[in-house]
């Protein structure tokens, strides 16, 4: 009469092979799934918007762009990744929105003191034309 034998159970690849079982209860392949990366987290752009607050925060810009990077943040660590990249995406556009409204203003005030400068000069040498100044009597 021949006895049945059951299957062995599969043990997990770290624990080693108990003596009393052989390698023909195992099986004989061995497959790996290998799974696809994971994207990469959405960006929050907290540094940017850090120093747009501190540097640049035309109209305020710079702090909506701090706030909306904050809850972006905090999304991706509660692992809303749709809710983190539209909050992020917002936070960017008010950061390029306060750079560019930054830039235009600096150009600005660079102009309008070249042309004060200029109209300063002006006048003075307008002035020195009509009174000069003959020196000490």
């Amino acid at each position: 009469m021949e006895r049945s034998r059951s299957p062995a159970p599969a043990l997990p690849p770290y624990e080693p092979l108990a003596e009393e079982l052989g390698m023909e209860g195992l099986p004989q392949s061995t497959v790996v799934s290998v799974e696809p990366a994971p994207p990469p987290p959405p960006r929050d752009h907290l540094a940017w918007s850090l120093c747009m607050t501190l540097y640049a925060n035309v109209c305020c810009l710079g702090f909506l762009a701090l706030v909306f990077s904050v809850k972006s943040r905090d999304r991706k660590v509660l692992g809303d990744y749709s809710g983190a990249l539209s909050y992020g995406s917002t936070a960017k556009y008010l950061n390029i929105t306060a750079l560019l409204l930054n830039v235009f203003l600096i150009i600005l005030v660079i102009a309008l003191i070249a042309s004060g400068t200029i109209a300063v000069v002006s006048l003075f040498n307008h002035e020195q034309e009509y009174h000069p100044f003959l020196g000490p009597t």
